[in-house]
């Protein structure tokens, strides 16, 4: 099983890395960055909904999903929280690429978490998480590039970066991959919470920066809808 997380967290690791070598030379339009955003958005709420929900209601813990959800929330908000500061009191971004480094540290634990759920659960979990790094690589990338980081700055960052999730995902898989029941219930349940935040409160709000075009909103709904599918005519295992 150790084998398979690792391979599978290949993917978020090279799309985050793709992303930001991509941005590194040339930044994305903004337009651009907000359709892959929402894109992303959707795909995440997608896996949320079709894999992670339906575990929780498997498990019937209602308590332990409680304490997993709330510590989720708490957790994200922190980190929502110290970003505020770190922006307030700095005009280098190097300490919001450290608030970025804990974020895709947590997801990849996810990835491990997921797949001691079950393949099929890892497997959704990891192909949303990586359509979220990828958009999460052009994003920082350019984000540095406009506080004037030098191009090899920008690259060893979002390298350092992009192998996070993968260390995430060894940890998780090592440390909470055997978890079962009421410890399990509430792991997904923070997964939850952390995947909710991640749509609402960072892919969308910041995907609304930009004036939006029909188009760029219907990609939400093509990513929600591309992975619903793709699990409806996957083969069960």
């Amino acid at each position: 099983m150790l084998g398979t997380v690792l391979l599978y967290a290949l993917a978020p690791l090279l799309a985050m890395g793709t992303g930001g070598l991509i941005a590194a030379f040339k930044p994305p339009s903004p337009k651009l960055g907000s359709a892959v955003q929402h894109f992303a958005a959707g795909v995440v709420f997608s896996a949320l909904a079709v894999e992670i929900l339906p575990d929780i209601l498997h498990q019937d813990a209602p308590l332990a999903a409680l304490a997993g959800f709330t510590a989720g929330v708490l957790l994200m908000l922190g980190l929502r929280q110290a970003g505020c500061r770190i922006e307030k009191t700095s005009s280098r971004p190097w300490g919001m690429t450290l608030i970025v480094g804990a974020d895709v540290l947590i997801d990849g634990v996810l990835i491990g978490v997921a797949f001691g759920a079950g393949t099929r659960e890892g497997l959704f979990v990891t192909i949303a998480l990586a359509v979220e790094m990828l958009s999460l690589g052009l994003a920082t990338a350019a984000s540095l590039a406009r506080a004037d980081a030098s191009r090899t700055r920008i690259i060893v960052s979002i390298l350092v970066l992009a192998i996070l999730p993968f260390a995430g995902a060894l940890a998780g898989s090592l440390l909470l991959g055997g978890l079962k029941g009421g410890w399990m219930e509430a792991v997904l349940a923070f997964a939850a919470a952390t995947f909710l935040y991640l749509v609402t409160e960072e892919l969308l709000k910041e995907a609304h920066e930009v004036r939006e075009a029909p188009w760029m909103t219907a990609l939400f709904f093509a990513g929600f809808i591309g992975l619903l599918l793709l699990d409806m005519v996957a083969p069960a295992g």
